[in-house]
């Protein structure tokens, strides 16, 4: 997938993760199904897996290389890389998440705030993007707290279907009710 690929599927996953919250009722955005996560939550963790990649976007593309190391491998696709999260999950269903990913509750008074936030960083991360080549997704490395180190390219598939993931889980809690 090319740099205008991902940017437009980064945007149009986020937007629709965005309008499915912003359809919500107070209700269903508080809910808080048995054993699962609020809307709210999910929000917030997807606001806490954007941010750090936004930030590495945002920074001197040698430091990158300094601190995790260039690529000595190709980039996965997105399906591959898709495959083997959910892979992942599945063999860690205990895994618990740090806490800089752990998400804390928004209430439904400040989801609109937490949505624009959201809708910021991802054109912000966006914007970050454009500042590297193709060459230049697949050669860098960033580490991705289960699996391992992932090359820019994969971060970005990540963090296309990251999102994703978790707006299945809202509508699949939902359907609980």
């Amino acid at each position: 997938m090319i740099k205008k690929d991902i940017t437009d599927l980064m945007t149009q996953n986020h937007q629709t993760f965005i309008q499915t919250l912003t359809d919500l009722s107070k209700t269903d955005f508080e809910r808080v199904p048995k054993g699962k996560w609020c809307a709210g939550q999910q929000l917030d963790h997807i606001i806490k897996s954007v941010k750090p990649v936004n930030r590495a976007f945002g920074i001197p593309k040698y430091v990158l290389a300094e601190k995790f190391g260039k690529a000595k491998r190709p980039s996965r696709t997105y399906k591959v890389l898709v495959t083997n999260y959910l892979k992942t999950l599945e063999e860690n269903p205990n895994y618990i998440l740090t806490k800089d990913f752990a998400p804390e509750k928004i209430d439904a008074k400040n989801r609109s705030e937490q949505l624009d936030y959201l809708r910021s960083l991802i054109q912000h991360l966006n914007e970050g993007i454009a500042m590297y080549s193709e060459e230049e997704l697949d050669s860098y490395m960033l580490p991705h707290p289960i699996m391992g180190k992932f090359t820019l390219r994969e971060i970005l598939y990540f963090t296309m279907y990251h999102v994703k993931h978790h707006e299945k889980q809202i509508h699949k809690n939902l359907e609980q009710y």
